[in-house]
């Protein structure tokens, strides 16, 4: 378990940080959302015990951070943002030198087992800056999962993974996620919903929602989402939009996405207006809101 109360950062006269509490669990995947300069990886940077905070307190699996920064730390596997190899080194040898730091024991066949979960077993032989992005991205994850630690904290895992291996890893992470408590932080929303149990969101450097992924869009009251399809475009913005109730209207890929009042049940003024225009709707669908939507307006900088 990771437990933060009160944390908090200053850059000068910048709070990077500003007093955040929250808890991170055995068995659970936490999203950690938030804009470029929120203070994300500010906050796994300290979690980590990489950088210090200015107060407040981090427990990793019972031991605080500054008062046992070496026995917090070898419980914790950490892919940064920004992952740092020895290029020059193999692979093979690069998860051997890392298995030595953290004293790995029977450490061969734990890097053969780590190099089978992360898909590295035909580039084990390779130098690290013969490697793709992805593969890169893969080495960094073995090596964060390699001392069998009791906390994951994984900054864009995904980052630079083609479509085949993005599945791969979404599958490692989740099982992972079964055993271990996993804090995971991402821009892409799709692994958001396809990976989190819980979703963190930080905005200006303090905390904004702490939810189930499934109750997360209540954090937006007075809106629900219709999503109409028609079987051609001859439908006009414009009038459904004037329709009482409805606060907004986008039109993306075939589809008409009306954001509406919570209060007010649209969907018959929808039907009437479309039977009136002779518009022909194939499919009208109640829906959540999505996780990018409900990130959009809790982020979205107030003097927008």
């Amino acid at each position: 378990m990771v437990t933060v109360e009160g944390l908090t950062k200053w850059y000068g006269s910048q709070c990077a940080v500003d007093h955040i509490n929250f808890t991170a669990r055995p068995g659970e995947i936490l999203g950690f959302l938030g804009p470029n300069g929120a203070g994300k990886s500010t906050t796994m940077k300290m979690i980590t015990s990489y950088i210090g905070q200015d107060e407040g307190t981090v427990n990793v699996c019972g031991f605080d951070t500054r008062e046992n920064a070496l026995e917090s730390r070898s419980r914790i596997g950490y892919l940064p943002e920004h992952n740092p190899l020895y290029k020059d080194m193999y692979v093979k040898e690069f998860l051997g030198f890392a298995a030595g730091i953290h004293h790995v024991p029977n450490a061969a066949s734990r890097i053969a087992e780590v190099i089978g979960l992360t898909g590295l077993g035909k580039e084990q032989h390779k130098p690290i800056n013969a490697l793709s992005k992805g593969y890169r991205q893969r080495v960094g994850l073995a090596q964060a999962m390699l001392h069998n630690p009791e906390v994951l904290i994984l900054d864009e895992p995904t980052s630079g993974l083609d479509m085949n291996q993005l599945a791969d890893i979404r599958t490692l992470i989740r099982d992972l996620g079964k055993e271990k408590t996993v804090i995971l932080s991402t821009h892409i929303m799709q692994e958001v919903q396809a990976l989190c149990d819980r979703v963190i969101i930080i905005n200006e450097g303090k905390l904004v929602a702490d939810d189930p992924i499934g109750e997360l869009q209540n954090r937006i009251k007075g809106e629900h989402l219709i999503t109409v399809k028609f079987l051609n475009t001859s439908f006009q913005l414009s009038e459904l939009k004037s329709i009482n109730g409805v606060e907004r209207v986008e039109a993306k890929e075939g589809e008409v996405k009306i954001y509406a009042d919570a209060g007010t049940d649209v969907r018959p003024d929808i039907f009437r207006l479309c039977a009136a225009k002779g518009w022909v709707i194939i499919e009208m669908v109640q829906e959540k809101l999505s996780v990018e939507y409900i990130f959009q307006k809790l982020t979205k900088n107030k003097h927008d």
